[in-house]
C-alpha cells in the first residue's frame, strides 16, 4: 500500500466507542457521505449476514480525513467480492481531499486482492474512474420536500395524488410501530410472490436496535385496522430514505401504498425535512414507474468494478434471464419454507 506519508489508514473497531462516535460525526459531516457510510452497518453485516468488514477510515494530524466502508462477500453461488457495501444503494470513499479518498481506494485494490477475490465494488453516485467498468442498471429518486404540506401534496402529479386522496377517503390510517413485526410479515409475502428470498426477520429488528430513532417503521391499516402496507426507513440528516416495503394484496385496491408514501412525506415534512429519497430502482420495473408516476426523476447510479478474476460484471439481479426458473420455482414454494430458506441465499446476494 502506497499513500502520503502524512496519511494513515486504520480500520474501525466498532467494539470501541470513541472510534465509532469519531466516525459517524465525520459521516454526518460530510456532504457526500450518505446514511450507508455509518459505523452500524459494521454491526449489521457483521452480526447478522456474518460476512467480514473492513470499515477503513484515514487519517492526517488525528483528525479523519475520509472513510470507507467494505464487506467481503464470498459465495460458490454468486461470486467472491468485496463491496462498498453490501445491502446499500449508496456507498464508496468519502474523503474531504482527494489525495484522502484516493488513498482509501488504493487500500480498497490491495485488500481486495490479498483477499483473492473475483472483484472489487463501489457504489458511488457519482461516477469517478472512468477507466473501470461500470453497472448502470440502477437509478435513484430523490426529491426536495417542501415546507408546507399541502405543496407538497400538489406537487405529486394529478394521477398519483387522486390516489393519495382515495387513500385519504377510504379512512386509512398510519402508524408508526414499536417492531418489525407486522413489517416483516407483509414484507416476506410480498418478495415471496415477486420469486425473490426474503431477509431474515433479524436482520429488520438489528436495523431498528442498531440505528434507533433513526429507523422507523410505519404501517397503514384500513379503516377495520388491518394492516395494509409497510414501510422501513431511514433517517439521515435533513431526509427520509423509505428502504424496505411490504403490502398486503388488498392495499392495490385502497390505495394503501400511495397512501403510505404520502403519510411518511406528510410527517418527514412536519419534522422539517428537506429531501424525500425514493431509493434504488432497475429501468423498466414496476417500482421505477411507480416513482416516476410520483414526480420524481431518476438519477443514474453508477457501481463500479475493479475486476480481477472475472471478464465482466457480475449480474446478479431478477433481471438475468438465467434466474427466470428459480424465480417461478420461488413463489411455488410454501412461504415458511421460503422465509426460512430465503436468509441462506440472500445473504450472498448484498
Amino acid at each position: 500500500m502506497s499513500e502520503p506519508a502524512d496519511l494513515r489508514i486504520h480500520r474501525l473497531d466498532s467494539a470501541q466507542p470513541d472510534q465509532v462516535a469519531r466516525w459517524d460525526a465525520f459521516v454526518l459531516a460530510q456532504p457526500k457521505a450518505t446514511f450507508f457510510h455509518r459505523a452500524g452497518w459494521q454491526t449489521v453485516i457483521r452480526g447478522v449476514f456474518r460476512h467480514d468488514t473492513y470499515f477503513l477510515y484515514v487519517e492526517s494530524g488525528g483528525e479523519i480525513q475520509g472513510v470507507l466502508p467494505l464487506a467481503h462477500v464470498n459465495s460458490r453461488l454468486f461470486g467472491n467480492a468485496l463491496t462498498g457495501l453490501p445491502f446499500a444503494v449508496y456507498g464508496g470513499a468519502v474523503g474531504t481531499t482527494e489525495e484522502a479518498t484516493t488513498a482509501l481506494e488504493a487500500e480498497a485494490q490491495r485488500l481486495a486482492t490479498e483477499l483473492g477475490t473475483d472483484h472489487l465494488e463501489l457504489r458511488h453516485i457519482e461516477r469517478r474512474h472512468t477507466d473501470w467498468p461500470v453497472q448502470d442498471l440502477y437509478v435513484t429518486f430523490r426529491k426536495a420536500i417542501l415546507p408546507k404540506e399541502e405543496d407538497n401534496m400538489l406537487a405529486i402529479p394529478r394521477k398519483q395524488r387522486a390516489m393519495v386522496r382515495k387513500g385519504i377517503k377510504n379512512a386509512l390510517t398510519s402508524h408508526i410501530d414499536p417492531n418489525a413485526d407486522r413489517f416483516f410479515a407483509m414484507y416476506a409475502d410480498n418478495v415471496h410472490r415477486h420469486g425473490t428470498p426474503a431477509m431474515p426477520k433479524r436482520y429488520f429488528e438489528t436495523l431498528l436496535k442498531i440505528f434507533g430513532s433513526d429507523c422507523e417503521v410505519l404501517t397503514v391499516c384500513s379503516a377495520e385496522g388491518r394492516p395494509l402496507s409497510s414501510v422501513l426507513s431511514f433517517y439521515f440528516r435533513d431526509e427520509v430514505l423509505p428502504y424496505y416495503a411490504g403490502d398486503d394484496e388488498a392495499a392495490r385496491d385502497l390505495a394503501a401504498n400511495d397512501f403510505k408514501y404520502w403519510e411518511l412525506m406528510r410527517l418527514a415534512c412536519a419534522r422539517g425535512l428537506k429531501v424525500f429519497d425514493y431509493g434504488r430502482s432497475k429501468e423498466g420495473t414496476g417500482p421505477y414507474a411507480f416513482k416516476k408516476n410520483w414526480g420524481f426523476e431518476p438519477t443514474p447510479l453508477n457501481y463500479e468494478y475493479r475486476l480481477y478474476k472475472r471478464e465482466s460484471i457480475p449480474q446478479n439481479n431478477p433481471a438475468n434471464a438465467k434466474y427466470k426458473l428459480l424465480i417461478a420455482t420461488w413463489r411455488r414454494l410454501p412461504i415458511g419454507v421460503a422465509n426460512w430458506l430465503g436468509p441462506f441465499i440472500v445473504r450472498n446476494l448484498g
